[in-house]
């Protein structure tokens, strides 16, 4: 059993700035993360991807979060994050935290978290 924790979510007013993380958790001992992304989707609007890290520390943006957001990953708290600076109302969204993994002899497969809600808004 594979659990994706998400936080960091809220309202913030534009300009401002959030921090969103997600924490796999997992009572097997033997596993092996690999592409960690965030991604998104508006109301009306089709899941975009925007951020991924891979293993290794390369990472990929959406063009229009490029500057603005970073994501980031703690492999030994097997966690990725989102840091997201000068937030504007086109940014509001679902949030969803994605892996690629591994667990035991099981292939590797994609999981998803539940998502947290962004709001950016006066």
């Amino acid at each position: 059993q594979v659990q994706l924790v998400e936080s960091g979510g809220g309202l913030v007013q534009p300009g401002g700035s959030l921090r969103l993380s997600c924490a796999v958790s997992t009572s097997r001992s033997s596993f092996t993360i690999y592409d960690m992304c965030w991604y998104r989707q508006a109301p009306g609007d089709a899941r975009e991807l925007v951020a991924q890290i891979s293993r290794g520390g390369a990472t990929n943006y959406l063009d229009s979060v490029k500057g603005r957001f970073t994501i980031s990953r703690d492999n030994a708290k097997n966690t990725v994050f989102l840091q997201m600076n000068s937030l504007k109302p086109e940014d509001t969204a679902v949030y969803f935290c994605n892996v690629e993994m591994s667990i035991g002899v099981i292939r590797r497969g994609q999981y998803w978290g539940q998502g947290t809600q962004v709001t950016v808004s006066s």
